[in-house]
């Protein structure tokens, strides 16, 4: 099993930084090797949910899902997945559709698990090992209704 690392959404630069030194620091850990080219493609993430905020996480899992269908291909891997799934915060329902659909169109099977059963048992595992947990998604978007409590929560 190997990991990928592609997170257009997060900002600001700080963030997605400090995320990917905390992936690359565990991948190391646990023998992990990390593919993929790796970019910070906020632009693209930005131009795609402009005046379509409300829709901001299917533009988001579109783009991820699309690209991690697209390396798992070229490298010829039996599927694809996302750490999306971990997460309770997420719309599983519409990862699942649309990692299906990807997998159909770049003819790569997608993975669908429910990986929230492990959700209680990592956080305790990343607490004892000092690891960065970030607070919010990553978007501005949901950084701003991180401290902004009038603004209604997003879930795809």
């Amino acid at each position: 099993m190997d990991g990928l690392y592609y997170n257009p959404n997060i900002h600001p630069f700080t963030e997605y930084e400090r995320r990917r030194a905390t992936l690359q620091e565990y991948a190391t850990g646990v023998d992990l090797r990390l593919i993929g080219h790796e970019t910070y493609a906020m632009e693209e993430f930005i131009r795609a949910v402009a005046y379509r905020e409300e829709h901001r996480c299917r533009h988001c899992y579109f783009m991820r899902l699309n690209y991690a269908a697209r390396i798992a291909r070229e490298e010829k891997y039996d599927c694809f997945t996302s750490t999306l799934l971990y997460s309770r915060f997420q719309n599983h329902e519409l990862i699942r559709e649309m990692g299906t659909s990807i997998g159909k169109k770049e003819e790569i099977d997608f993975f669908y698990h429910d990986f929230r059963e492990g959700w209680k048992e990592g956080v305790e595992i990343s607490k004892k090992n000092g690891m960065y947990r970030q607070q919010y998604c990553g978007c501005i978007y949901s950084e701003r209704a991180r401290f902004d409590r009038s603004l209604p929560a997003r879930k795809g």
